[in-house]
């Protein structure tokens, strides 16, 4: 089977600049050619880059996700590093989780001290604007 890279951004629902960009930093080895000078990818790219996709979603950076494939190209080797990078990406997600519920409170009693009058008086706006010296 051998796809075109339009072919291979529809399968994976990838945008083929990214595609490239994944190329250029090493993420996809570059593919081989036709006879035509095309992108052909096979099962082993789309997978590559279904496995990429996957990992980009769980919100693994690019670093991370090379790393997991690299632990990825060694099926035979103790999953405990890959069990390590997951529970620290873990811990970065719950400590964004608490970022953005702080945020949330803080905005939610922003909005409740709103007395709907005018812009002057707007406690919003109050407390963006930089402290009056």
């Amino acid at each position: 089977m051998a796809l075109t890279i339009g072919e291979l951004a529809k399968a994976t629902v990838t945008k083929v600049e990214t595609i490239r960009y994944y190329e250029r930093i090493g993420l996809l080895p570059a593919p081989g050619r036709t006879t035509g000078n095309y992108r052909a990818y096979g099962e082993a790219e789309l997978g590559r880059l279904s496995f990429v996709r996957r990992a980009r979603a769980l919100g693994f950076p690019l670093d991370q996700v090379r790393e997991l494939l690299a632990m990825a190209d060694q099926p035979d080797q103790s999953c405990a590093a890959v069990d390590e990078l997951a529970k620290a990406h873990l811990a970065e997600v719950e400590r964004k989780i608490a970022d953005l519920q702080a945020l949330g409170r803080e905005l939610s009693d922003l909005i409740s001290r709103c007395s709907h009058g005018a812009i002057g008086d707007c406690r919003i706006i109050e407390a963006l604007a930089p402290a009056r010296r």
